[in-house]
Order: C-alpha cells, then sequence, then structure tokens
C-alpha cells in the first residue's frame, strides 16, 4: 500500500496552472471568515484557526487521496473542541489534535478507509440540524447586548440573502469587509479579533507527563472517528459534484488528514477535516487537481502576513453572524420533511440522531443513530434510506 505522494501526483498537480489558481483564490476569499469564525467559536482564537486553514489546508492536499478536497477548521469539529478547551485549555485541544492525527494514519495503514460503509441519510441530516443548534447556542455570548446582536443579526440575514440572489459570489467574505469598514467608520462599540488575548502560546508534549492525559482519550477518539467519517462524506461528495469517474483514495485520504492533524498542534492550529462547503465551491470554481487546495492555503497566509491590522479589526459580533447563517444553511426544512415521510423508521434515526446530539455530543448522537438504524433495519417493518445526501451538500456539517 503507497500512501506517499508519487511523481504522478506531481505531475497531476502541475497541469491547468491557471484554472487551479482561479479556484484556489476563490476558496481562499470563502475560507478566510470561516476559518476566523471557527477558530474563535473552538475557544482557541481566531488565528487558530487561520492556522489551520493555512497548514492542514496544504499537508492534507499534498498528502491526500482527494484531488478536490479542501482542509480546515469545521463547524463540526468545533462543536467538540468547546468541551475539551473548556476542561483542559488550549493544551488539552493540541494534544487531542496530535492524538486523533496518530489514530488517522493508523487507521490508514490498515486500510479501515476502503470499509467504511454509507450512513443513512436520515442519521446524517438529524446530525447536521443537531451541529447547527449547538453552533448557534455557542454564539449567544458574542451576540450579547443591543448592537452586537443586530450587528450578528444583520451580517447573517444579508448573506443569506447574497447567497439566495447571487449564490456564485463569496458572501461571507464581502459582508464581512462591510461590517469591518462600517463599524470602524460610524465607531460601533464592538468588540474585534485584535483585542482578544492570544489563547495560544508556546506548548510541548509534556502534556503527555501529566495525570490526566489519559482523560483525553475519549475525546481524541471522538475527534478521530468524527475527522474520518466527513473527510470521506466530503470525498464521496466531491467526486460525484465532478462527476467523470472521479474517484478519491479512501485511506490515502485518512493519511492525509492523519498528517496535518500530527503537525498542525506545533504551531498552535486546532483539528482539521476536510470541508464540504469549501470543497465544493472549490469543484464548482473549476479545480482540477491538489494544486488548487495549495493555492488557496498559500493565499491565506499572504492575507495573514499583508493584511493582518485589518483582520484584527473584524467584529466578534460579525464573525457570529457568519456562523450563524451558516447554521441556517445546515437546516433543510424540505429534505427533513422528505426524509420523515419516506418511513417512521428514517424519522425514528433522524429525530434520536438530533436529540442525542444536541443533549449529549457529536459521537453519541452518531452512536445512538447507527445502533437505531442496525437494529430497525433488521426487523421487517420497513425500508431504511441508506445513500449520501448529495444534492446541495455544500451546507452539510456547516463548514
Amino acid at each position: 500500500m503507497n500512501l506517499l505522494p508519487t511523481k504522478a501526483d506531481l505531475d497531476e498537480a502541475l497541469a491547468a496552472p491557471l484554472r487551479n489558481l482561479l479556484s484556489g483564490v476563490t476558496v481562499a476569499v470563502v475560507a478566510l471568515p470561516l476559518a476566523l469564525a471557527f477558530g474563535l467559536a473552538s475557544g482557541m482564537g481566531a488565528e487558530s484557526g487561520i492556522t489551520t486553514a493555512i497548514i492542514a489546508g496544504a499537508l492534507a492536499a499534498i498528502f491526500g487521496g482527494s484531488r478536490l478536497q479542501v482542509s480546515g477548521p469545521t463547524g463540526a469539529m468545533t462543536v467538540v473542541l468547546v468541551p475539551i478547551f473548556k476542561d483542559y485549555g488550549s493544551s488539552g485541544v493540541l494534544f487531542v489534535g496530535l492524538v486523533a492525527g496518530a489514530l488517522l494514519v493508523i487507521l490508514a495503514l490498515l486500510g479501515v478507509g476502503r470499509h467504511v460503509h454509507r450512513l443513512p441519510t436520515s442519521l446524517i441530516e438529524g446530525f447536521t440540524a443537531g451541529i447547527a443548534v449547538i453552533i448557534t447556542l455557542q454564539q449567544l455570548p458574542y451576540l450579547s447586548g443591543a448592537t452586537a446582536a443586530v450587528t450578528g443579526l444583520t451580517v447573517a440575514a444579508l448573506i443569506l440573502l447574497a447567497q439566495r440572489l447571487w449564490p456564485r459570489l463569496p458572501s461571507a467574505f464581502i459582508v464581512v469587509v462591510g461590517v469591518t469598514v462600517f463599524a470602524n467608520l460610524v465607531g460601533l462599540p464592538l468588540a474585534r479579533i485584535g483585542e482578544l488575548p492570544a489563547s495560544v502560546g508556546h506548548w510541548s508534549l509534556g502534556f503527555l507527563g501529566q495525570s490526566k492525559w489519559w482523560q483525553l482519550m475519549p475525546s481524541a477518539a471522538a475527534v478521530t472517528i468524527l475527522a474520518a467519517l466527513e473527510s470521506l462524506l466530503s470525498a464521496k461528495v466531491a467526486d460525484k459534484l465532478r462527476g467523470g469517474g472521479e474517484q478519491h483514495d479512501a485511506d490515502k485520504e485518512l493519511f492525509g488528514q492523519g498528517i496535518a492533524n500530527l503537525v498542525v498542534p506545533f504551531f498552535g492550529g486546532v483539528p482539521a477535516t476536510a470541508a464540504l462547503a469549501r470543497t465544493a465551491v472549490n469543484v464548482r470554481a473549476g479545480a482540477s487537481s491538489k494544486s488548487s487546495a495549495l493555492i488557496h492555503s498559500l493565499v491565506l497566509a499572504a492575507i495573514v502576513l499583508l493584511a493582518a491590522p485589518l483582520v484584527s479589526q473584524i467584529p466578534l459580533a460579525g464573525l457570529a453572524g457568519v456562523l450563524c447563517a451558516t447554521t441556517a444553511r445546515m437546516v433543510k426544512p424540505r429534505e427533513l420533511i422528505r426524509i420523515a415521510k419516506l418511513s417512521w423508521l428514517d424519522a425514528i434515526v433522524m429525530v434520536a440522531t438530533f436529540a442525542a446530539t444536541v443533549a449529549l455530543n457529536l459521537i453519541s448522537g452518531v452512536i445512538v443513530g447507527l445502533v437505531l438504524a442496525l437494529t430497525l433495519r433488521k426487523t421487517k417493518l420497513g425500508r431504511l434510506s441508506r445513500t449520501y445526501p448529495v444534492v446541495d451538500a455544500t451546507e452539510t456539517l456547516g463548514d
């Protein structure tokens, strides 16, 4: 099993340079506000989110098994990281990312990726709706106060309107730039990114010497499972969006995500995974090779280096609005109704997965949904849907 990049991969990456340059720049513009927002939402800080998008985005592209994937911080991963940060601080998040990276590499070496079966659509939709509720609730502290609330809700409304009227425009980027300029010109009393203390300082493997490291192993396992599921789902969606027989290498994709998560903690980044929305934008922008994702990382790095003072002036309420808009697009009422009408089995799995995700945690939600799906499938009371949702998949998992 060859999981390392080959000369053929390099030759392929150098093909169609102009097309992949344009798609890479497009994805970077879309990724910037999301990376900042997800880093902030995780507790680690906006700088941690952008660091993850740059480093994980590049490494996962180089070592991954999909030509079209774009990786970085995501909404689903953020939900897992919040309680880890709350209980163990930044070192706990970094340690979990490191362990998850090692586990993903092991899964790839064992060839687990090719044996991952499809999850029921009802489970995916219930899981996604649960994540949407959790992310929305996490934004409430940043929307406290009349000015912040109005700003955040206005940003969310403008993004949703722009996405509906002009779907090809990087609406989140445009709206965040607009609200930042307006807030600074008018002097709105809003907290800015630059006013947050840096939450990620120097970190070393000294955390392993602490007696509590083993308490984080279940969290590391949860991050590993989520990273594997989200990445393979995103790769499958990318293949279908691209068409033409596009086929990813599942084990190589797990290997690439593992390498990315092994390296990112040493730079203060959060655990990463493939990002469905950014991957879909990449495909639709015309990407044909891994060079597009690499260009996306380089453009983000250039923005950070050249425009850091401007980025630091972005209002936190504005980023909260970006996430609220993201969660609004995650939940698709028509799809939920359609799934519920397929059979009462689908309705049970969807509702139970949603409830467990919100009341317990993401992994519990998946486990509850899987156990119910497997149990009910063995009965002769009805049929359960078995395929991933592929149509309009860019909002799935909220990245």
